[in-house]
């Protein structure tokens, strides 16, 4: 893991960020492995839907708990294909092996978004979008919940009106995808967080280090690979 001191240098430097190269690098990590990302996609709204419908009074406790570990699954899908590694849908479940950090990470960044909504409103949107890498920074970097929210926080709020209009795009391609009797949702759900982590494998540079050890993956850059 970076040397705080290091990691402040990182951060004080100028970032920019390219809409089009996430949007273009995305897609690509969603070509390269497509049915593996649609049948998990299937898997996670089969499974949402199915605690929703069958057991609704446990469907909080089901977002809350596991659907943390499901969204960590698309991030290190992302991060397998973007290694060029050689992909099993199993791979697709790596996330719980990080359950307890990544469901602490959500909810304590989910409880800050919304307090921030309950009161000002605009706190809770800029908390949403500049908390958007504290996951992925908690499974590939390592780092305990609250130092990955200030990273995140801190990374994006430099690029922060850019990011926003990026996750406004994907927004918008989403709700494209409901238009084709939800079916483009199979596409465009699983396609956006291969966007995101393109995102986060841009602009997280130098915060992370690439020997990580132990039961984390190696972060490898495209520029590296």
């Amino acid at each position: 893991m970076k040397d705080p001191r290091k990691i402040e240098e990182i951060l004080n430097k100028p970032i920019y960020f390219d809409i089009d190269k996430a949007l273009k690098r995305g897609w690509e990590l969603f070509k390269a492995e497509p049915a593996i990302l649609v049948i998990y996609t299937i898997l996670v709204v089969g499974l949402s839907g199915g605690v929703s419908f069958l057991f609704e009074d446990f469907s909080t406790i089901f977002s809350l708990l596991v659907g943390p570990a499901l969204t960590a699954g698309y991030y290190l899908l992302g991060n397998r294909i973007s290694r060029d590694d050689n992909i099993e849908f199993s791979d697709s479940f790596e996330g719980f092996k990080f359950w307890f950090p990544v469901v602490v990470v959500s909810l304590i960044t989910g409880l800050f978004t919304i307090v921030g909504l309950i009161f000002l409103i605009l706190p809770g949107i800029y908390l949403g979008v500049a908390y958007s890498f504290a996951m992925p920074l908690v499974i590939f970097g390592g780092f305990e919940f609250w130092t990955a929210m200030e990273l995140s926080r801190k990374l994006i709020t430099k690029i922060w009106w850019r990011f926003f209009l990026f996750l406004l795009l994907l927004l918008v391609i989403n709700l494209v995808g409901a238009l084709f009797l939800l079916v483009g949702l199979l596409i465009t759900i699983p396609a956006s967080y291969m966007m995101v982590y393109a995102a986060f494998e841009d602009l997280s540079g130098d915060l992370l280090d690439e020997d990580t050890s132990g039961d984390s993956p190696i972060f490898t850059h495209e520029s590296e690979s």
